[in-house]
């Protein structure tokens, strides 16, 4: 640690969770108060500090908490695009101080405006607003003193609010802007704008009008500013002038959604080293990563193209290494022609957040058996379903239910189907649990919860099933989801990757065969295949939730000395029993044998095996004799992301700090659980992204750069039919959420009907400088119907229509002295002239 540090950074709770922010001012830290988190001046810098327990979230308006062990921190510095290079400067410089304050272990960030990353736009759940001006130019705070601002709305969940100068060159019919004056708050809406904008839009049109008490929140619909009525249509003239109106395409201000680059699956390795006082880059791979390609002498360089730099600092790199590393990822980004707002971010060995382990095929904790990577799920439920597992509870313990991805104890109503010539046939209860790797099935599962039916369709693609037959389980499915309601959760198996439910629901005798049903795809001649008489199984799994039983080449070769083999030729049968295999799953082994290969089986241990055994398996061969290292029972944390192709692109855009209200009706979004993948399916979601959902996982996991398996199982939720494995990975979840969730145009309603009636300055309308300047019409006339009257009367003020002598008539006084009334007594007295 530093013998000196900056008085600033004293306010950092010891031991706790926190959320700070700092303002370069004068060159000097200055904190920002907590009602302005989320306001940043472009002409400014700033530095971020965020904690939080380790994997947990971190927002803006979190109160600290005392924690148990080394929290997690990030350190983000962000630049202003006007912003001074000293005051960049000095922001980089304090970085680096606070990180050395704390020891050096504090992930770092450089954030430029416009370019923020995805895990600091999370803390600002309400959004960001970027302000124009900042210190040097006299702005050190939001102040009273009230300025008509133009702010461009852009972002989904936590919108980015640009300040701007008031023009229509920056306006676009894509898009939602606001027009902040100070008597209204105009909110205008492109013809193009997506929902979310729109919605997003109001929250921040309702916070201005609150902010400087404004009395209404006027909405103009590209193209229809003409059709305001009079008053509003003054104000807005008077800022934003008509007769010069221009405003682009959505199609010529670009996407929401930029396109992917090509190389968005590409990452590059380089080794740093600056031994001989020459900071020096190699290359050292392309392509997957492994977490062996890291050594702890060593500072690493990873390009992830378009997504950012990650600078790595091996535990016993140099002190300079970790210092300068910020500046060495900048000098490299320069180097490459890379734009100078590419995202850099500075992790150190052994505490890397999960945006960086993710790049990587798999992922070991230090001192961790095994990591979290490709392995297969068998064993990992264990440690979280024991013996005293009560499935009852899951949906009262969603978490439970999340990490154990079991939704009850498997014992509901259970019917399955073979595809068969593209039909649905529905498969004997005997053999249920019997599958054969050239088919494909539709498994329905029925359970009960809390006297309310639940449904869950798994359909499982065997290994060498036809194309015909995976796109008619597909296609079944959706039929089956149809017939009830659409209340079903869609579950996509492929052979070797069944999630613990499915395999609990077999009560763990599931047994993958060769062969199956003839297809077309098999050629002239092809016959159907049933259970043979002779075969050896490979029983992999420890409990009826994670044990499957997969058909193999009978011979001695396919042997592994850490499983369990079920051999039966004739009317003999073996449980041969490896080295590195366990009680449970010999037992296991003896309930499948029960089911396929009734009768009394011999168990052989490895290394005792006779002469009959061996001459039954055909001969001696060698065999994997290497034991491997239990399954790990850690898990990547899960990551939500919001889906769209929308530019012709899949685009995964990760929502970071998830909570449930990031679920939102109009989207398809994907909680990635690295050994499944789940697709909620919003309700007013986009027809082509819900028909193209799967489709979009697909080529999520083929462009993860750490190497995917594309047979990763995938769940597809609807909105309101969630399961507790979904719910599960999002705290508190709230059933009553979405019942009262409202349309743009519901809460565009309640905000103009919440506007009063507009009393303005009569010398702003029209350019009017008096009452006498005014078009006069009879009484008589002006107190018609409001559709009657003459286009240039103003509708909410009559009164100015009157003659002299008529408005005496009316009101018994003159227009000055009616003028000096207060606006209710001026109400009443038009309400009683009916001119209102």
């Amino acid at each position: 640690m530093t013998a000196t540090v900056d008085l600033a950074f004293k306010a950092i709770p010891k031991n706790s969770t926190a959320f700070l922010i700092w303002r370069i001012e004068h060159m000097q830290l200055a904190p920002v108060p907590k009602d302005q988190y989320g306001n940043f001046f472009e002409g400014d810098s700033y530095i971020v500090y965020a904690a939080s327990e380790y994997g947990k979230p971190v927002a803006a308006d979190s109160k600290p908490v005392q924690i148990h062990g080394i929290p997690e921190v990030h350190i983000h510095f962000w630049l202003g695009k006007e912003t001074t290079n000293d005051e960049a400067g000095v922001a980089a410089y304090k970085t680096v101080e606070l990180d050395d304050y704390l020891g050096g272990s504090p992930i770092q960030h450089r954030e430029t405006q416009g370019s923020e990353s995805t895990r600091f736009k999370g803390y600002f759940k309400m959004g960001m607003r970027i302000l124009k001006g900042g210190a040097a130019s006299g702005f050190n705070h939001v102040t009273d003193m009230f300025e008509p601002r133009l702010f461009h709305i852009k972002g989904r969940r936590s919108p980015t609010v640009t300040q701007y100068p008031i023009s229509w060159e920056h306006f676009n019919s894509g898009d939602v802007f606001i027009i902040d004056t100070k008597e209204i708050v105009f909110v205008w809406v492109g013809r193009s704008a997506n929902n979310m904008e729109k919605l997003q839009a109001c929250k921040v049109a309702e916070k201005l009008r609150d902010e400087h008490k404004a009395s209404s929140i006027v909405f103009v619909d590209d193209g229809k500013e003409n059709s305001l009525p009079v008053c509003e249509r003054t104000v807005f003239n008077a800022h934003l002038s008509l007769s010069n109106r221009k405003v682009k395409s959505a199609e010529d201000a670009g996407a929401d959604d930029v396109q992917e680059e090509a190389d968005q699956g590409t990452l590059t390795l380089y080794h740093c080293s600056d031994e001989d006082g020459t900071y020096k880059v190699t290359e050292v791979k392309s392509g997957p990563l492994e977490q062996t390609d890291l050594t702890s002498e060593d500072s690493f360089i990873i390009d992830n193209g378009s997504k950012g730099i990650w600078v790595w600092i091996g535990r016993k790199a140099s002190s300079k290494e970790r210092v300068e590393a910020m500046r060495n990822a900048q000098g490299y980004v320069t180097k490459k022609g890379y734009p100078s707002n590419t995202l850099v971010t500075r992790v150190v060995d052994g505490g890397e957040p999960i945006e960086f382990k993710a790049l990587f095929s798999s992922w070991k904790e230090r001192n961790q058996t095994t990591g979290m990577g490709k392995q297969s799920t068998v064993g990992k439920i264990a440690t979280t379903v024991n013996n005293k597992f009560d499935a009852s509870t899951l949906h009262e313990k969603p978490k439970l239910a999340a990490e154990s991805q079991l939704v009850d104890d498997g014992t509901g109503e259970l019917t399955v189907y073979r595809v068969e010539k593209f039909q649905l046939v529905p498969v004997p209860d005997k053999l249920q649990g019997v599958f054969f790797s050239g088919d494909c099935y539709v498994v329905k599962y029925t359970y009960l919860t809390g006297g309310t039916e639940k449904y869950l369709i798994y359909y499982w693609l065997g290994q060498h099933s036809s194309q015909d037959e995976q796109g008619t389980a597909a296609l079944k499915t959706v039929e089956l989801d149809d017939e009830l309601g659409g209340a079903a959760v869609q579950v996509r198996v492929v052979q070797g990757k069944e999630p613990a439910h499915f395999l609990n629901i077999f009560k763990g005798k599931m047994i993958i065969l060769h062969g199956g049903k003839a297809s077309s795809f098999d050629g002239e001649g092809a016959k159907d295949t049933g259970i043979p008489d002779d075969f050896l199984l490979q029983v992999r799994g420890n409990d009826s939730h994670n044990t499957r039983a997969t058909q193999v080449d009978l011979r001695a070769a396919s042997l592994n000395t850490n499983d369990v083999f079920l051999l039966k030729i004739g009317g003999s049968s073996y449980v041969w029993c490896g080295k590195g295999s366990t009680g449970d799953e010999r037992e296991m082994a003896k309930k499948i044998a029960a089911v396929i290969a009734p009768g009394d089986q011999e168990v052989v241990y490895e290394g005792q095996e006779k002469s009959d055994f061996w001459e039954a398996i055909g001969g001696q061969e060698e065999y994997a004799n290497d034991k491997r290292l239990a399954d790990s029972t850690d898990r990547m944390p899960a990551r939500l992301f919001q889906c769209s192709n929308a530019t012709g692109v899949f685009k995964a855009e990760e929502i970071m700090n998830f909570t449930q209200n990031d679920l939102v009706s109009e989207d398809v979004m994907m909680l990635d659980a690295h050994d499944s993948i789940f697709i909620w399916i919003g309700k007013d979601s986009n027809k082509d992204e819900r028909d193209k959902a799967v489709q979009m996982v697909m080529e999520y996991l083929a462009t993860d750069p750490s190497n995917r398996d594309d047979n990763t199982t995938i769940l597809k939720v609807k909105q309101g039919y969630e399961p507790p494995t979904f719910t599960g990975f999002f705290g508190v979840w709230d059933t009553s959420l979405w019942n009262d969730n409202k349309s743009f145009e519901d809460v565009r309603h309640e905000l103009e009907g919440s506007n009063p009636v507009l009393e303005l300055d009569p010398q702003l309308i029209d350019g009017a400088r008096n009452f006498s300047d005014f078009p006069k019409y009879p009484l008589e006339k002006l107190q018609a119907s409001a559709d009657d009257l003459p286009e240039d009367v103003d509708k909410t003020r009559r009164e100015l229509h009157l003659s002299e002598k008529d408005f005496m008539t009316a009101f018994k006084m003159d227009h000055g002295q009616f003028s000096m009334l207060p606006v209710w007594k001026q109400h009443n007295l038009k309400k009683a002239a009916r001119l209102y």
